[in-house]
């Protein structure tokens, strides 16, 4: 529906409190729990109450970012939003080849049917099965954005067809696209392709980009007109307004880019979950990360349209033409 958020549990028109916006909740996969056991994340319980925590901090939406056939579980995601009371925001389309494997059944098949699975994901419903086997069982839980990940600032071949794909289900959904930036790199190739496709700018988000520690990167981001992820706050909590997610906040707000940032966690490390016995939980995002800011100099009104507002307007799908879906 135009205008609306995709949530698992049905469409939305409005984010009343904070949004997170690059999260995993649910990572599990052979090839996760035997390469990637650090984040490994299987347990709903454990998800529930995280979540919970989240909720209870001011959280009522959280955009989880593994796509399809690579961990994604969207059943037990749905599970977690209903009993969290939290929306979540499910994606498809793909991630690093490292979540797969080379002879990875999504290596060989083509842009046209790649996008037509992600356009399925987003209109019809997530297969139960994640896309893991011959049965497609297509469940009511949609998916709300479609992603892609590059592998740096130099594209490759794998990361062009999968550019094109997304690509190509945005055009014909008016869905958002979530980017992955390999350690924050490659996100103006990733603007500069997608746009030439017919994405429009405002309507992509670059995860990660608050690894970079080059200003003039971050500033040409923002004035490409995507919306810019930061997310290492967590992982550097106790840097305080010295975190990079804070330096670069501050960076583009000087530069008058209040608009052009959301925040996330990127939380899927296992050390890093309160439920799991890490620290500072997920919850900390919406719990201390404000007063930081606060503490930063950031204004009521911009920390609004960081922690909420900026979400809400790029996770609503745009109009399409006739000749689209959705």
């Amino acid at each position: 529906m135009k205008g609306a958020i995709r949530t698992v549990l049905g469409d939305r028109f409005a984010i009343e409190g904070v949004a997170y916006m690059h999260e995993h909740l649910i990572l599990d996969s052979p090839l996760i729990a035997d390469r990637f056991p650090h984040i490994h994340l299987h347990d709903v319980v454990a998800a529930v109450a995280e979540v919970a925590r989240c909720r209870v901090a001011g959280a009522t939406l959280v955009l989880e970012a593994m796509p399809m056939s690579a961990g994604r579980d969207v059943v037990r995601l749905a599970e977690v939003a209903r009993r969290a009371e939290v929306d979540i925001v499910a994606a498809t389309g793909l991630h690093h080849d490292r979540y797969y494997g080379p002879r990875h059944w999504t290596n060989f098949v083509s842009i046209d049917e790649l996008a037509d699975l992600f356009v399925a994901d987003l209109v019809d419903g997530i297969d139960a099965f994640d896309y893991t086997g011959p049965i497609v069982r297509r469940t009511s839980h949609r998916a709300g954005v479609v992603k892609v990940a590059t592998s740096g600032s130099s594209l490759d071949d794998r990361d062009r067809r999968n550019l094109q794909a997304v690509g190509q289900a945005s055009v014909r959904t008016g869905a958002p696209v979530l980017t992955h930036c390999e350690e924050g790199k490659g996100g103006l190739e990733q603007v500069a392709r997608l746009t030439e496709l017919g994405v429009p700018a405002s309507a992509i988000v670059l995860s990660h980009v608050d690894k970079s520690d080059d200003p003039g990167y971050l500033v040409a981001l923002a004035e490409s007109g995507a919306v810019l992820e930061f997310d290492q706050s967590l992982r550097e909590w106790e840097a305080g307004v010295n975190s990079r997610t804070v330096r670069s906040t501050l960076l583009l707000l000087e530069h008058g880019f209040a608009s052009s940032i959301v925040l996330g966690t990127d939380g899927a490390r296992r050390t890093l979950w309160h439920e799991l016995g890490g620290a500072p939980g997920l919850a900390w995002l919406a719990s201390h990360l404000p007063s930081v800011l606060r503490a930063a100099g950031v204004g009521d009104d911009d920390l609004d349209l960081l922690l909420r507002g900026n979400a809400e307007r790029v996770l609503r799908w745009r109009t399409v033409h006739a000749s689209g879906s959705g």
